[in-house]
């Protein structure tokens, strides 16, 4: 199956269910109470993240997509760190403000990445449910998926009325469902329950040929368009009637911690359909997305630039011969992991030992390099007739293999320049006997901050000697 990136800024997602804040006291522990056997934390470090279903609407925004939150919270202080969080990302929030009630807050003391103690401070919500469903009625004019993230504390009271409202507007439902009844669910496009919960339900599944055939009979039941059950280090299965089952293996490499990893999957899913992925390659994102998850610490999202990389480093395309449309996308997930992008520029046209050495020192000035190719009639205008003796396509496969470069990219003008005003790279790197004012788009470069440097030449290679030699021959 072939995955790509979904244009996640054009697909607006609602999310609707139990908010909460997952707040981490980080310390050093040194020393046992003398009070109890028990470690002794220094706090040290308080974190708030959202979590529940701010977390699913906050993991849909870090994809890069509109994301709006329904929920309900106490009038506090807990709420207001929500607030602030969720408004920090771009998301919407609109909250029921309880304010005899406190906003539910979940406690874990950690010390060296390990979790001690989890604390929940919580009590089920006394939800108007009739004005949660008019705030949903009136934001569901500019969604394309509705998300129900049901984590059973009570502000989801009317499950049906909000599935109703949506389906009548042919806006797809997904639910992640909680409790022991999921006839609440009916009529959702489809519902994500872990093996765990889906087993309460159906009974215990003997192996996937029972796990299908029960699954089946749920959907039929519960009238769903398709069923996900995610199955921790067994991947995720997803079932549609009359269809063969879909089973994906877990992508993790590590398994650090799997808190959330249940938000990613939902709200990775939610964000790609609204994108018009096709349901298939939306599961398979979901469970690539949910691989990254898993090995950070506590409750976390997926950037779009991981998820980009992830799906790269899955169809092979971290490195080699690109588009300029797919070298600005690489780029720009390099930049945000912080690697500075170096940049050189030739015809390569018969690649000699001079030209290994000089692209092992252009690398060796950056975290990545970038060499752009003149296609091959750019070389004629700059060589001459007979030139270039081996095509484009042959000269980028060529450099493409060589260990020291990142990325190859052809240009048609006799010089990068416009090439360069797109990339922007940190360091714009040539070889030869010249000043760095005579480097092509020194001026440019050095412009938005970046370095230009000249690096030495081996002697005696050169392309043109070689053609020389070979004609005389």
């Amino acid at each position: 199956m072939k995955l790509s990136m979904p244009r996640f800024d054009q697909a607006p997602v609602l999310v609707v269910g139990d908010v909460m804040l997952d707040r981490y006291w980080h310390g050093g522990t040194s020393r046992i109470s003398p009070e109890a056997p028990v470690p002794v934390v220094k706090v040290e470090q308080i974190e708030d993240r959202p979590g529940g279903a701010a977390n699913v609407a906050l993991n849909i925004a870090a994809l890069g997509a509109p994301a709006a939150l329904v929920g309900v919270t106490g009038e506090d202080e807990a709420c207001q760190s929500l607030t602030d969080s969720l408004a920090a990302a771009g998301v919407q929030a609109h909250f029921q403000r309880i304010e005899h009630q406190p906003t539910i807050v979940k406690l874990r003391v950690m010390s060296r990445h390990q979790q001690l103690l989890r604390m929940d401070f919580e009590e089920a919500f006394e939800t108007d449910a009739d004005a949660l469903l008019k705030d949903v009625e009136r934001l569901l004019a500019g969604v394309k998926v509705l998300v129900l993230s049901d984590y059973g504390k009570g502000a989801l009271k009317n499950h049906q009325a909000l599935i109703q409202a949506a389906r009548r507007r042919g806006i797809p439902v997904l639910a992640d469902p909680k409790g022991k009844d999921f006839k609440i669910y009916r009529g959702a496009s489809l519902i994500t329950p872990n093996l765990g919960e889906f087993e309460v339900i159906v009974g215990r599944c003997a192996d996937e040929a029972d796990l299908v055939a029960k699954g089946a009979e749920l959907m039929r039941s519960l009238e769903l368009d398709a069923l996900l059950v995610t199955r921790g280090e067994h991947g995720m299965t997803l079932l549609r009637p009359d269809q063969a089952a879909l089973h994906l293996p877990a992508r993790a490499r590590e398994v650090f911690d799997v808190t959330g990893a249940g938000d990613t999957v939902i709200s990775t899913l939610a964000a790609a359909l609204a994108a018009g992925a096709e349901l298939p390659q939306a599961v398979a994102l979901a469970n690539l997305a949910a691989s990254i998850v898993v090995a950070k610490l506590g409750t976390a999202c997926v950037s779009a630039p991981e998820l980009r990389r992830a799906i790269q480093r899955e169809e092979g395309s971290g490195r080699g011969t690109m588009t300029v449309e797919q070298l600005l996308t690489v780029v720009e997930d390099a930049r945000a992991q912080g690697e500075k992008i170096v940049f050189t520029n030739g015809c390569f046209d018969i690649l000699h030992a001079g030209h290994v050495t000089y692209l092992e020192q252009a690398r060796a000035q950056g975290d990545r390099l970038i060499v752009a190719v003149n296609d091959d009639a750019s070389v004629s205008r700059l060589k001459g007739p007979g030139r270039p003796i081996n095509t484009v396509d042959r000269r980028m496969a060529v450099l493409a293999g060589l260990e020291a470069v990142d990325w190859v990219v052809c240009f048609s003008e006799n010089t990068p320049e416009s090439l360069l005003v797109q990339v922007r790279p940190d360091v714009l790197v040539k070889g030869g006997d010249y000043g760095v004012d005579q480097v092509v788009g020194a001026e440019l470069v050095r412009a938005w901050g970046g370095d230009v440097r000249i690096l030495g030449l081996v002697e005696n290679s050169s392309t043109t000697a070689i053609v020389e030699k070979i004609r005389k021959a």
